[in-house]
């Protein structure tokens, strides 16, 4: 009773605060809050970093595809990498992002070349990655990626991933165990092996013998 209180108390302090129950797992970012602010005025955010390189005539290109989107859909080009909170994993970012927004929609994180698209609360689906040639021309990663959005009452509008994915197991191979049946059969094997070896040894030893003695009867 006392934890669901508490639950209670923490989602009222978020509406309170006007922000999203889930935004508590978001971590502090400059990137996210300045995306998320950015959003209330059109679905394109762009990092100050790369704002030589793309320029307003790429933002209207993405704006204008996004408008005719069959889900909303939220830009964020901005820097990334291992040495940032998601170390690399820009998908983490994007999902921090949609939750940061509380919007349902297609959540898009473009660095350099790739574009990273998670689905958030929308029965709908996009492409994990989109590949461009340039990173000064991410309206065409935009385009391709809304392009390729699937909607079916099939999937899930499940939330964003906003959790580290866990660390992969390395795979070891295991010692063969010791048992009697396979300790016999080893030993069995050897010995047969060594058995018909020495026999064929011997046969030669023999062989070799009589033909000694053979020469050496004629010779008498």
């Amino acid at each position: 009773m006392i934890r669901r209180a508490g639950l209670l108390l923490l989602a009222v302090a978020a509406l309170a605060l006007g922000l999203p129950v889930n935004a508590w797992s978001v971590p502090a970012d400059p990137r996210i809050t300045a995306a998320v602010t950015a959003w209330k005025d059109q679905p394109v955010y762009v990092d100050p970093q790369y704002a030589e390189e793309v320029d307003a005539a790429q933002v209207e290109k993405m704006v204008a595809r996004i408008a005719t989107s069959p889900v909303p859909v939220f830009v964020a080009v901005v820097p990334s990498g291992a040495w940032f909170q998601e170390k690399g994993d820009e998908a983490l970012l994007a999902g921090w992002m949609a939750a940061a927004n509380g919007k349902p929609g297609m959540y898009l994180v473009i660095g350099d070349s790739v574009t990273t698209g998670v689905d958030h609360l929308v029965k709908a689906s996009g492409p994990g990655r989109v590949y461009g040639t340039s990173a000064k021309d991410p309206s065409a990663q935009v385009i391709e990626y809304v392009d390729k959005i699937r909607l079916s009452e099939r999937y899930e509008a499940e939330p964003a991933r906003t959790t580290p994915l866990p660390p992969r197991e390395e795979r070891r191979s295991e010692p063969e165990r010791f048992t009697v049946g396979k300790a016999i059969g080893n030993g069995l094997g050897g010995a047969m092996l060594g058995l018909m070896g020495g026999a064929v040894l011997a046969g030669v030893v023999l062989g070799v013998a009589a033909l000694v003695a053979r020469r050496g009867g004629g010779r008498s």
